[in-house]
């Protein structure tokens, strides 16, 4: 009966039998007549007293049950479907449009502003990769921003000086060939400012794309975790030609 009003069969169950009998039942008793098995009975008896359709009390050691009174129900779950039908007709629906634009930026001096600036409005986290004669201009900010309670990692392409406890730095390889100069900026895991040089100018791209900026977050942790596993078997991983080769074709 009751699970027409959204409670469970075996809430249902107990119910009936407790609305049939003129006493109150133990536990034991309406299991009985229930059919409810016994290892369920006390967590549907509890949620059952929760939800306010069941009575209980303790007699002689005994804990006893009893159903409210129908007509009680009934004026409980008219009032909560009238309360429910309000909170639906006042509640007001936005959309929020997903921003996927990828925006062109262009201009060495655009991309370092812009990179301030993401960098100031973060709320969360930073991450932030480049080469280090690059990224220093950035380290005042980054400490700011640390000190405000955000979370700040940085991965360096030579060495940099500062005092930020999450900073990996990659010394390169005289066989780095393939290694170029980059920036990436990932701010609060939605925004990212993605920047390099094209055919002698600095170019990137800006984006709130959600698959984008997955995609370059787990670039800059590939990364770290390359220059931290490198730097650790750097020896180890020498010796070997055929992996150091492969090594040195990556761009970090």
């Amino acid at each position: 009966m009751l699970q027409k009003f959204g409670f469970t069969q075996y809430e249902s169950q107990v119910f009936e039998v407790l609305s049939a009998s003129h006493q109150p039942m133990d536990a034991s008793t309406i299991v009985r007549y229930s059919q409810v098995p016994k290892s369920k009975v006390y967590e549907v008896l509890n949620r059952m007293v929760e939800k306010g359709i069941i009575l209980s009390s303790f007699t002689e050691r005994k804990k006893l049950y009893n159903a409210v009174p129908l007509e009680a129900i009934i004026e409980n779950l008219t009032d909560e479907f009238q309360a429910n039908v309000e909170d639906l007709r006042n509640k007001e629906y936005t959309h929020r449009p997903v921003d996927d634009r990828v925006w062109t930026v262009k201009n060495s001096r655009t991309i370092t502003s812009l990179t301030k600036e993401l960098a100031e409005n973060a709320k969360s986290s930073i991450c932030l990769s480049g080469w280090s004669d690059h990224l220093k201009a950035f380290t005042p900010l980054l400490k700011q921003k640390k000190d405000e309670g955000v979370t700040v990692e940085i991965l360096s392409v030579g060495e940099l000086e500062n005092s930020l406890p999450n900073t990996h730095v990659l010394i390169p390889n005289e066989g780095h060939d393939a290694l170029e100069r980059y920036q990436l900026l990932i701010v609060d895991e939605k925004e990212i400012l993605f920047a390099g040089i094209e055919q002698g100018d600095w170019q990137g791209i800006q984006t709130l794309s959600r698959s984008l900026v997955k995609f370059f977050t787990e670039f800059f942790y590939h990364d770290v975790a390359l220059t931290e596993i490198t730097k650790k078997y750097e020896d180890t991983l020498m010796e070997d030609e055929s992996i150091k080769q492969i090594l040195m074709k990556l761009r970090y």
